[in-house]
């Protein structure tokens, strides 16, 4: 019974000091609303860029080691040390290695000048095999190319070019007297692949083998050998069987994992997600000053009314429970107000910085409003445990004798 009229107490206390106290809960929800918004939206940027980073995760790329390790006689023949490119010869080792876990492809790039109408620019010009092209690009509009004259243009080089079915494309500098001239025609107009560490189509050029050697020379010297992996848990495998395949005796490769860079990249995001939420935590510790403040002046205020409570056998403990109780209260009704506003500004904010809402209403998006409301109500409570204890252990006499 005694616990209810202390509650009562610490109620009435609030009540009689509601604009104060309404001031030190008011801290709490704008702490609270702070760390679970940037909460919320640090999970929902690191979920939504895990997401578009995934596409290209399952990806390894094999490019000539620039070390000069180029050579050697691995697979009855190899490159020598000055050669910039994989031979046929490590790309059959290659496709041996690492042809079980994923489908392996050989890309041709090169940078040229071209010529659309009368503007000139530069652009990256790929080479693949037919069986290739197939395989790895998909098609939004027209076909894939049959001859050698024949390409298909990435979605952004395209609406940057004003090309369509049929545009026609000049490769090559014409003022160089002894580069090639190829004219093109564009058959094909790629879907949008985005960000890709294999093949950056979206902003480039396609065309056969035998168009690219045809132009440039250098037939079964590719630039880099791909890996699209079936399942990316083989990444690490796949990197070892090509290495210990190739880099034997010494290093004529060197594999680039796409996973590795997608866990650099969401750790950083989540390092930058604690950082804003540690300085948002700031607002926290303003509101323990508010609360410690109203707590303080709420024993001031009271030092007659504890010495009253203790003369007539109120206990020490309960004094404190009474103190303790007022932060509490003032903790829960902040954290609560503070989790319903945060559900809702959270929500905008995940909107206007991230561009998504996908993730929002998920578990670990969502965790973050219980959590700060559990740090609001604890700080709330330690703010008030020096004041309760002071009011605790007041001298009844002397508090009494209080004006």
């Amino acid at each position: 019974m005694k616990k209810d009229i202390i509650l009562q107490i610490s109620v009435r206390s609030i009540r009689l000091n509601f604009l104060r106290s309404l001031l030190a809960a008011i801290g709490i929800v704008i702490g609270v609303v702070a760390i679970s918004s940037m909460g919320m939206m640090g999970a929902n940027m690191t979920m939504s860029v895990t997401e578009e980073l995934s596409a290209m995760a399952n990806v390894l790329v094999v490019k000539p080691d620039s070390g000069g390790g180029g050579g050697g006689m691995m697979g009855g023949g190899g490159s020598s040390s000055d050669d910039d490119y994989i031979d046929k010869d490590q790309f059959d080792d290659i496709e041996r290695a690492a042809g079980k876990y994923g489908n392996v492809y050989p890309l041709y790039q090169e940078s040229d000048t071209i010529k659309i109408g009368d503007e000139e620019r530069r652009a990256t010009i790929y080479g693949m095999r037919d069986e290739d092209m197939a395989t790895i690009l998909t098609v939004a509009n027209g076909t894939l190319p049959q001859t050698s004259n024949a390409v298909v243009v990435g979605p952004t080089f395209a609406e940057n070019n004003d090309l369509t079915i049929g545009s026609r494309i000049t490769i090559g500098d014409e003022d160089d007297e002894e580069a090639i001239i190829q004219k093109v025609r564009v058959v094909g107009i790629l879907e949008e692949k985005g960000m890709s560490m294999d093949l950056n189509s979206d902003n480039a050029i396609i065309m056969t083998e035998k168009a690219y050697t045809g132009l440039y020379g250098g037939e079964g010297e590719y630039d880099q050998v791909n890996v699209i992996l079936y399942d990316i848990d083989d990444a690490d495998t796949a990197t070892e069987a090509i290495e210990d395949q190739l880099n034997r005796k010494e290093d004529e490769v060197q594999v680039q994992d796409s996973s590795r860079m997608m866990e650099s990249i969401t750790s950083t995001v989540s390092t930058l997600t604690t950082f804003v939420m540690a300085i948002a935590g700031i607002s926290l510790l303003v509101a323990a000053t508010s609360i410690f403040n109203v707590m303080m002046m709420s024993v001031t205020e009271r030092i007659r009314e504890i010495g009253i409570l203790r003369s007539i056998g109120t206990r020490k403990s309960e004094v404190l429970r009474m103190f303790i109780y007022e932060a509490v209260i003032l903790g829960l009704v902040g954290a609560i107000i503070g989790a319903i506003m945060s559900v809702i500004l959270g929500w905008l904010v995940v909107l206007a910085m991230v561009g998504t809402t996908k993730y929002f209403f998920t578990f670990a998006s969502l965790i973050y409003v219980p959590v700060s409301m559990a740090i609001g109500i604890v700080i709330c409570i330690v703010s008030g445990v020096y004041p309760a204890w002071r009011a605790a252990n007041l001298d009844p006499i002397e508090a009494l004798r209080s004006d």
